[in-house]
């Protein structure tokens, strides 16, 4: 009997988030069980600042539960996780859960971002909670919203600075993340990469959207789910990426639009 192969392994080690206020400087610090992230509470004005296409930016805190609001249309929803060893795919990942940031945005002229099938509106009627991919009914939303220049909702980098500027808002609770020893996260979960040699290899076929307007999808970026040093399915014009199981569970995919 031919023996299975481990390729490569990954953990991941999961912080649950049970507080998340503002406050003095961003933060995701040990509190009681749990863990309680604090957001600079000017944030806004910073994130803002970071574009010269943005013409205001909104940070709000929404509470479990909280979600009959209006919104603009969504550009993407995702954790907040850092490598504390290794590459994507491998090694260790330490992530937040319990708090995810959503991302939306709309121009002066009232054209949504991203908007292929727009998803503005009220977010209880737009969002489907409690699903994979999504927040639940128990997790906080860190919503941040910009209005942008006219014009600049159909081109590549009005979103694309959209995405850098909630990079710099997660920086910093990354970097508090990352800190953390082993034994001090709420669960942990490890997964292989094997092979079975002489059995049937198998494939997953995923399409994404890479359109050349404003449709893109990123990967390999510096960390899961981020946006940082990633890459472009636009720019390596659609050609055929392959990931290993633990790359696709290890957040190695990030989408530009909801």
């Amino acid at each position: 009997m031919n023996e299975e192969i481990v390729k490569r392994q990954l953990t991941i080690r999961s912080f649950h988030c049970h507080e998340v206020v503002f406050g003095a400087a961003t933060s995701f610090v040990k509190d009681g069980d749990y863990y309680k992230m604090t957001i600079k509470k000017d944030i806004a004005e910073d994130l803002k600042k970071s574009s010269d296409l943005f013409e205001d930016l909104t940070v709000k805190i929404l509470k479990p539960g909280e979600h009959h609001v209006k919104i603009n249309s969504v550009m993407d929803v995702f954790p907040i996780s850092v490598k504390a060893l290794g590459n994507l795919g491998e090694g260790i990942t330490h992530t937040i859960t319990g708090a995810y940031v959503m991302l939306t945005g709309v121009d002066t002229n009232g054209r949504q971002i991203c908007a292929f099938g727009n998803s503005d509106g009220w977010m209880d009627e737009k969002v489907t909670f409690n699903q994979p991919g999504t927040p639940s009914d128990e997790d906080y939303i860190i919503l941040v919203d910009v209005l942008i220049k006219e014009g600049y909702a159909t081109k590549r980098i009005g979103p694309d600075a959209c995405h850098a500027a909630c990079e710099i808002m997660c920086e910093p609770l990354r970097a508090n993340l990352k800190k953390f020893r082993e034994g001090s996260e709420n669960e942990k979960h490890v997964y292989r990469d094997l092979i079975h040699p002489g059995k049937k290899k198998v494939c997953v076929v995923k399409l994404v959207s890479g359109q050349g307007a404003m449709y893109d999808t990123h990967y390999f970026a510096k960390d899961p789910s981020g946006f940082t040093d990633s890459r472009s399915i636009i720019d390596s014009v659609g050609s055929p990426i392959i990931l290993s199981p633990n790359e696709y569970r290890d957040g190695a995919l990030r989408c530009l639009y909801g």
